[in-house]
């Protein structure tokens, strides 16, 4: 099957041609017709299914209007409002909006935090068909009187587990309030867990249910494996592996931005070009990182769960997991940047004695025993003892031991009872709650 089958105008066809796509993706291939039927839909994809144009694409389809002739002067309403947890995956979405719409008489508008608000205040009075935003962003706007949210035909929640991971759901409740009750209603989650089922009873009217992937799902086309290695030894087998296999995109995950930064000097001082990207830093700062990696040019990106939202490159080779991550369905997450679109890819698991139980849940959560490979000069000392994850860290190398900032009106997390070493795993259980800080969008 082919787009042109969907009934998408000439000039969709034509854009999404141009890009080089053929074929539909299974999660296309359901929300496609579900969107142009004009009903609501609830749609669980993992990351790099091609979920963006199973929506994009029949949005800007309906919205087309050949009579209108291109943006004007003056406040046209708003007709469809795409809302992302994060900076860069409103990028990434506004980028496939204008890609696809190039050929269609459409406007669209990237609304986020971490700029100047006036340019987009101005950019406000003049036509947006399209626009995607960050929540917070979007209610500095509202509390300034210079968006009009009353004629919303369309309102997409992209990645609506993330953003309640990361606490949007009082915004979400606020922008809802400001949209006409009569409107189509797309979520889309990459997993269908019991609070996005609350969330979808309460927005939702009579969806479309569709489901791609099993929930929890990995990537076919991923291989996995994991390292053991000491704490203080997994910045020098990172920098080994690097040289040694001369990897050149290489997307590595830590659970703080302190590590990140940390990772990424050491990274530098051992001749590896490589840029930390979390919420700390500036958007320009991340932007240009993103975009360097994206080319190619900058070899490694080290970053954490959050600012990684919105990475969307269609053959990444190689992700990493410097310090597995606290919640065991972040591990699908992350290494879902990789072996997208059929491509293959590796995912690398650096895993010290500390994280024992954290590996443990993900083999869980996945069903299935990751492969485990020793690196001749790094092997494990069996003498040391496992130390408590506190707060999203564990004890490592200078410099990188630190204490977790908190999002306000939370507490720290107890330290974890100290755990003897040995080679049995401890048993399966629930891994402490992560703190997935990296801003609220603004």
């Amino acid at each position: 099957m082919s787009f042109a089958n969907f009934g998408l105008s000439d000039e969709i066809i034509r854009a999404v041609t141009e890009r080089g796509y053929t074929v539909p993706t299974p999660i296309q291939l359901q929300a496609i017709p579900a969107v142009l039927a004009g009903g609501d839909l609830l749609a669980g994809a993992q990351t790099g299914t091609g979920k963006t144009a199973g929506f994009t694409l029949p949005i800007l389809h309906r919205l087309s209007d050949k009579s209108i002739k291109g943006p004007s002067s003056g406040r046209p309403p708003i007709r469809a409002l795409i809302l992302v947890p994060t900076r860069e995956l409103a990028a990434q979405v506004e980028e496939s909006v204008r890609d696809y719409g190039k050929y269609l008489k459409l406007s669209s508008m990237i609304m986020i935090g971490g700029v100047n608000i006036n340019p987009q205040i101005t950019r406000l009075k003049s036509r947006v068909d399209i626009l995607v935003a960050t929540p917070g962003r979007l209610l500095d706007h509202v509390q300034q009187k210079t968006l009009d949210l009353s004629h919303v035909e369309i309102l997409v929640l992209d990645e609506a587990d993330r953003m309640l991971d990361m606490g949007f759901i009082r915004d979400i409740r606020k922008i809802l309030a400001l949209l006409p009750k009569q409107r189509q209603n797309l979520l889309f989650s990459a997993t269908l867990s019991d609070e996005i089922q609350i969330l979808a009873d309460n927005l939702l009217n009579k969806p479309v249910m569709i489901e791609v992937a099993r929930r929890n799902a990995t990537a076919d086309k991923v291989t996995h494996v994991v390292h053991p290695v000491d704490r203080e030894r997994k910045r020098d087998l990172l920098a080994h592996l690097i040289k040694q296999h001369r990897w050149q995109q290489v997307l590595v995950f830590t659970r703080t931005k302190h590590g990140a930064n940390k990772l990424a000097e050491y990274l530098i001082a051992s001749g590896i070009p490589s840029l930390a990207i979390h919420g700390n830093k500036s958007q320009a700062a991340r932007t240009r990182a993103l975009a360097e990696f994206k080319t190619g040019s900058l070899p490694v990106l080290v970053a954490t769960d959050i600012a990684a939202r919105g990475i969307d490159i269609s053959e990444l080779p190689h992700v990493v997991n410097f310090e597995l991550p606290n919640v065991a369905e972040d591990y699908v997450h992350r290494i879902g940047r990789t072996a997208r679109a059929g491509a293959e890819g590796d995912a690398v698991s650096l895993v010290c004695v500390d994280e024992l139980k954290l590996l443990t849940d993900i083999e869980r959560l996945i069903k299935r025993d990751l492969p485990s490979r020793v690196i001749a000069g790094f092997e494990p000392d069996p003498r040391i003892k496992a130390e408590p994850i506190i707060n999203g860290r564990s004890g490592g190398p200078r410099g990188m031991t630190h204490a977790r900032s908190q999002p306000s009106g939370r507490t720290g997390a107890k330290p974890a009872a100290r755990r003897p070493t040995g080679i049995a795993r401890p048993a399966a259980g629930r891994a402490p709650a992560q703190n997935r800080s990296g801003g609220r969008g603004r």
